[in-house]
């Protein structure tokens, strides 16, 4: 599959959208952040 067809999200902390990755599959629906930065950050600048 072509990097413009796999599913996408924004995430949650930075606003910035991410693709789907490999690693992701299974857990694609909870997936709320785009990286592991944002994940440490999401008390501080969570977008509202």
């Amino acid at each position: 599959m072509k990097k413009a067809h796999l599913p996408s999200k924004v995430c949650v902390v930075c606003g910035r959208p991410f693709a789907w990755r490999k690693k992701w599959e299974k857990v694609w629906t909870e997936v709320k952040y785009c990286s592991q930065r944002c994940r440490r950050n999401k008390s501080k600048n969570v977008i509202s």
